[in-house]
């Protein structure tokens, strides 16, 4: 579990870390050294006036207060009107994240930034390990805030070759005081990450500092420090080295998104679409329905929750940091104005089995969440979280709840209208793709539509229709939910319940309830007995309640295919060739991971997001912002391991390295 700092703050009002004795930033002016040191050292208010592309990286090694984060913020809009950057990544990294009340308290030293940390203490997220992606000014500034020991979360980071960062704020309490920050594999990561003529500013001018940056390939010299510190270090690498953590079978290669046709109407689609539309990046939505989110997405309550496990697996590192993401991404739109009925009211996991509380138990006993994000209940306190008279313990995740998908998706959709005005198509039957020598075209109702440089396959269960697509291994799960009126007790529930399946507080006097599971099915037609599956599986757990006894007569239903592959990760990126990928990475039969052949890409341009399963409410928007920050060749807020989870070319990789085709 990442552990937050424990700090007190001295008679000059600054923050001191117990565990290391040393302040976070100066007692004289801390603001005025942050800027000197970091901002200006690393000449920002010239670079970002002409830069050769029009996002600039900076990452630090120490997060601590945010100061310097906050300070290049302001910079850089102070620079608004003049600079031809347009979007600021900050990557930044902290072992022991400061808890939000002491952030608060450290924050009130600056007013002058005040506006900006207002702004993160609203977003500050919870101390979950990994990449927390934050965005501010509607985009154009983004926090990638991971949190764990830097050594080990560098290494995780996905990037492709030439480099990812511009800047370097090689910050930290002091090398003295934290001797395990300051090594040699530090200075060998920061090269290997480093673009082009990227530089570094550090307030030390320690030797071995400075020798390991110089022995990590840096150009280093002492310059006047800030204060009464007479001398510090900055510097420049050369040539950005070919390192890369992903391999070359698990690569995005980044394109100009020129053009680009999105195949799709659910709540992935719109999610993409916003996305692009931030980086002003025109669409045109092609959805066979007359309307947005007629197939998985249609449902009238969806709870909105991350699937986390007793261990931090990639399953755990996917939903729960996603989950935070979609959190952030829907306040947002709501936000800008654009409204969709939810209650975050929070979901309560009953432990409704032996299984289920052996399972909940183990989570609770991890050590890895921390209670801001899920917590253990016991049966009374479940009771009184949820209202109602439920016989069950379990565990409590008090920031998810519950969302209108169809209004959801329109939200968001509409927001990315707003944005960046896009074209669309309703009842749009997308029949065939092909590429040709300027672009791909869509047979769409029997007519052919493009070029467009980039196709999105968004369809959900339908998007494996294409030759392209076909061979993707993605298969149907139907569930139907059942509206059942509410009665006096159950009227009263104030939670999301989630059993086997889930059941939500009443919306316009009705609870959603279900959902069946039917492996390997695409029909969507609601059945009777389906009806009284999902009333049967909730009676089995509640029949003596007076919540369950206060129910009325089931209304209605609705009928989707979720749709999955046997990994249950969803896909997002290129789609793949497989004789290609067999032809190019042939060596990975016989356990070799060089010396490959160059790689045919007939489908370049042509990319899958889809495989959400019952969960795209809550990965969708951060799993298309990586694969869009990815082909932007800005940086990504998945890990590797995640990345490569996602990767399309996933299954035929390891069947490659089976030695199974």
């Amino acid at each position: 579990m990442i552990r937050n700092a424990q700090i007190h703050f001295n008679d000059a009002g600054t923050p001191v870390a117990d565990s290391f004795d040393d302040v976070y930033f100066s007692n004289d002016d801390g603001q005025a050294e942050s800027d000197y040191v970091f901002y200006s050292q690393n000449k920002l208010n010239t670079r970002l006036l002409n830069h050769d592309r029009n996002h600039f990286v900076v990452a630090e090694t120490g997060f601590g207060t945010g100061l310097n984060f906050l300070n290049t913020w302001a910079q850089f809009q102070r620079l608004k009107t003049q600079r031809n950057v347009q979007r600021l990544y900050f990557i930044s990294f902290e072992k022991y994240p400061i808890k939000i009340e002491d952030l608060r308290q450290a924050l009130k030293a600056w007013p002058d930034l005040s506006e900006q940390a207002g702004q993160l203490c609203a977003q500050y997220p919870d101390a979950v390990e990994g990449c927390h992606r934050l965005e501010f000014d509607d985009g154009q500034v983004i926090l990638d805030l991971w949190f764990g020991d830097v050594h080990t979360s560098l290494p995780k980071l996905s990037y492709g070759p030439q480099g990812l960062v511009d800047a370097w704020y090689l910050d930290g309490f002091a090398p003295s005081k934290n001797p395990d920050m300051w090594q040699q594999s530090l200075f060998d990561a920061m090269a290997a990450l480093s673009r082009d003529n990227a530089t570094f500013a550090t307030f030390t001018a320690a030797g071995f500092v400075r020798r390991g940056l110089q022995q990590a390939g840096f150009n280093c010299q002492k310059v006047k420090g800030y204060g009464r510190k007479r001398e510090m270090v900055i510097g420049q690498f050369g040539a950005a080295n070919a390192h890369a953590t992903n391999p070359q079978y698990y690569r995005h290669v980044p394109r100009a998104l020129r053009k680009v046709a999105i195949i799709g109407g659910g709540i992935g689609s719109a999610c993409l679409s916003y996305h692009l539309a931030k980086r002003d990046i025109n669409t045109t939505l092609f959805c066979k329905d007359d309307t947005l989110a007629s197939g998985a997405s249609h449902n009238r309550q969806g709870a909105v929750y991350p699937n986390l496990q007793a261990q931090y697996s990639t399953t755990s590192e996917l939903y729960g940091l996603s989950f935070l993401y979609a959190r952030r991404f829907y306040q947002h739109i709501e936000a800008l104005g654009f409204n969709y009925d939810h209650d975050w009211c929070g979901v309560l996991l009953q432990s409704v089995t032996e299984s289920k509380r052996t399972q909940h138990q183990k989570i609770a006993t991890s050590d890895l969440f921390p209670k801001s994000l899920i917590r253990p209940v016991s049966a009374i306190e479940a009771q009184a979280l949820a209202n109602i008279d439920t016989p069950f313990e379990g565990l409590f995740i008090e920031q998810a709840g519950w969302v209108s998908p169809p209004q959801l998706t329109q939200a968001v959709y509409d927001a990315a209208q707003a944005r960046c005005r896009s074209q669309h198509h309703f009842n749009a039957d997308v029949s065939e793709l092909e590429k040709r020598e300027d672009g791909w075209y869509l047979q769409v109702n029997s007519h052919w539509q493009g070029p467009f440089s980039d196709v999105f396959v968004c369809g959900g269960e339908h998007s494996d229709m294409f030759t392209q697509t076909q061979h993707l291994g993605l298969h149907g799960v139907r569930g139907q939910v059942s509206h059942i009126q509410a009665g006096k007790a159950s009227s009263k529930l104030t939670t999301v319940l989630c059993h086997k399946g889930y059941f939500t507080p009443s919306m316009e006097g009705e609870h959603c309830m279900g959902a069946t599971f039917e492996k390997y099915s695409k029909g969507r037609e609601v059945t009777e007995q389906d009806n009284l599956t999902n009333r049967a599986q909730l009676q089995g757990f509640y029949a003596d309640t007076e919540f369950d006894q206060s129910l009325g007569e089931i209304t209605g239903a609705k009928a989707a295919v979720r749709c999955c592959f046997n990994d249950h990760f969803p896909m997002a990126g290129q789609v793949p060739d497989p004789d290609s990928l067999c032809s190019a990475f042939a060596n990975l039969r016989r356990g070799k991971h060089d010396d490959f052949e160059p790689l045919a890409e007939p489908h370049e341009g042509l990319h899958v997001v889809t495989g959400f399963g019952a969960r795209g409410l809550c990965s969708a928007p951060l799993v298309t912002e990586h694969l869009i920050a990815a082909l932007c060749d800005e940086p990504r807020p998945f890990s590797e391991r995640i990345n490569q989870a996602l990767h399309p070319a996933r299954f035929v990789v390891r069947d490659l390295i089976r030695n199974k085709i």
